[in-house]
């Protein structure tokens, strides 16, 4: 049995698909795996001070991006086998997973939509709380495990204090900010918060784009396949 004219066509633009898509999913559990080992985002959310750890809602995207990739690496082998083979079996199971797989994305994305802001939100509240605290306590100890938190957010993103203002007097008052040429003055960790994981989130978000638009491809292109191959003659 095999398909011809344009469904033989059809085949092999799915196979292409289908490769892309195994590609990507390669790029996207690289990208993953290199936002969780970053080591500017991990030098923050690995902080803990007073028994509180830095907020780790970003980690959970991260965790649901490599699974994500892990699976499309997956779907796109079986697409392809499915596709060569001329299975009806295999391009309806892969039919399945890309359903599954797009009605995941679409449900991550509304999510991440509405809480786009909730991951800077964390850390900036984290920040503060360690800010506060490292300015007024007087015991050593813990006076030195807020100075060491600090100093992680003040190095790893080149900023002081919360804003404007407490980053001049941060760096008159202590040791804690990064060192800074004459008349430079150190941008708020409040901005630079933001900036850092908006970056990383609009990384996520062109990801899950490109993804979601070869999918839509892929869906209609099995379909035509399958269906052609159950109308093709017998030999």
């Amino acid at each position: 049995m095999g398909v011809e004219g344009c469904t033989k066509c059809i085949k092999y633009m799915l196979f292409f698909f289908n490769f892309i898509f195994w590609l990507a999913g390669c790029v996207i559990l690289g990208v993953s795996l290199w936002l969780r080992h970053d080591q500017k985002t991990s030098s923050l959310l690995e902080q803990k001070f007073e028994g509180t750890e830095a907020p780790s809602t970003f980690y959970i995207s991260v965790y649901i991006l490599i699974a994500v990739g892990a699976v499309m690496m997956f779907v796109g082998f079986l697409g392809c086998y499915g596709a060569i083979q001329e299975s009806q079996c295999l391009l309806g199971t892969f039919f399945a997973c890309l359903v599954i797989l797009f009605a995941c994305e679409v449900a991550a994305g509304i999510w991440g939509f509405i809480h786009k802001d909730k991951i800077s939100k964390e850390m900036i509240s984290f920040y503060d709380s360690v800010y506060d605290k490292g300015l007024v306590e007087t015991l050593t100890d813990k006076k030195n495990a807020a100075a060491t938190v600090l100093k992680a957010f003040h190095e790893s993103l080149h900023c002081c204090g919360k804003n404007g203002l407490t980053s001049i007097a941060t760096g008159w008052a202590t040791d804690l900010c990064p060192q800074k040429q004459m008349f430079e003055i150190t941008p708020g960790c409040h901005e630079k918060i933001i900036e850092l994981f908006n970056e990383k989130i609009y990384l996520i978000g062109i990801a899950a784009l490109v993804v979601a638009v070869i999918m839509i491809f892929e869906m209609i292109f099995s379909m035509v396949l399958c269906c052609g191959i159950r109308n093709s003659p017998v030999y």
